[in-house]
């Protein structure tokens, strides 16, 4: 027992999405489904470009580590959601919520350094492309990832720290599918405004940052394109950029919309459908987003199916 007569929270209850018996088959199904495709999309689009040799490119490279990424943080999150609405409510100890909460801003924060990377990388090549091999060399590539790797591991210390610093007692349900920021802040029962100080200048600044890294990016891509005499050079270099756009786009604008806007007042029920779409649908997205509108991709793809068609016939 704590001073007050309040009793510490040990673990906590998720409560999930919903009340109603009738649609947790239905979402376990779906989120089932989802999950599966996510795995699949993700681990064959890395072992894909480990297997071509066309693939061994920074470009590549890059992507490979943010499918690792995706298959990460939704394996962090998707597990719990489907073992809660098997249940109806999951309870998850504190050491669980803190290792759970670690590790998805770690492999977020991390997909936000590498986004920006990404971006740089597509500059090079399209402003650069005579000196790109020797500017984006496997050291530096690696330099690189690393640096997005260990930006991504302090963040998520100090995010941990802060958030799992303060006091929890008596309640202990989370009115979410997982031990996210909103929802612990709502349950503590101590002073949150230095961590949430902490907590906000971390968010804005990996966002902010890394968004201008990438704008400043593609307005010098944009430059570097418009400065073309080809049009076919013109086109050839905009689709090579597009899918990372998509994919900037679908992860930075519901980062933006669940934590720069945290302070206006977003519902939780709200936040529940966003943070399902950037935690379970655009890791399951990227995948298709960079295989189906990237001709090398594809052509890799025929090319193993093409092998393994022949080794089983033989």
């Amino acid at each position: 027992m704590a001073k007050n007569n309040l009793t510490i929270v040990t673990e906590f209850i998720l409560m999930g999405f919903t009340d109603d018996p009738k649609l947790e088959i239905p979402l376990f199904l779906v989120f089932l489904s989802f999950y599966l495709v996510t795995l699949l999309g993700n681990v064959g689009m890395i072992i894909l470009i480990q297997v071509d040799v066309h693939l061994h490119t920074p470009m590549y490279f890059f992507l490979s580590h943010l499918s690792l990424l995706d298959s990460c943080y939704t394996s962090v999150i998707t597990p719990r959601i489907l073992a809660t609405l098997a249940s109806g409510k999951t309870v998850i100890s504190y050491g669980q919520c803190a290792a759970q909460f670690f590790f998805f801003t770690l492999s977020a924060a991390t997909e936000c350094f590498l986004l920006a990377v990404m971006a740089y990388d597509r500059y090079v090549a399209i402003s650069n492309p005579l000196l790109y091999p020797m500017t984006m060399n496997p050291s530096i590539c690696w330099s690189l990832v690393v640096g997005a790797y260990v930006c991504g591991v302090s963040g998520a210390i100090l995010r941990t720290t802060c958030t799992f610093t303060l006091s929890f007692c008596d309640d202990n349900q989370i009115n979410f599918f997982f031990c996210d920021l909103p929802p612990l802040l709502k349950l503590a029962c101590s002073d949150t405004t230095n961590a949430e100080i902490i907590i906000v200048f971390f968010g804005n600044f990996v966002i902010l940052a890394n968004g201008l890294v990438i704008l400043i990016s593609y307005l010098l891509i944009i430059k570097a394109i418009l400065s073309m005499n080809s049009l076919g050079g013109r086109v050839k270099a905009f689709s090579t950029c597009a899918s990372h756009l998509t994919a900037v786009a679908l992860f930075f604008g519901t980062l933006i919309f669940m934590y720069l806007r945290s302070s206006s007042g977003i519902s939780l029920e709200e936040g529940k459908v966003v943070s399902v779409f950037y935690t379970v649908v655009i890791p399951m997205l990227n995948p298709l987003i960079y295989s189906l509108r990237n001709k090398d991709v594809k052509a890799a793809f025929r090319k193993v199916t093409g092998r393994f068609q022949v080794s089983q016939s033989r």
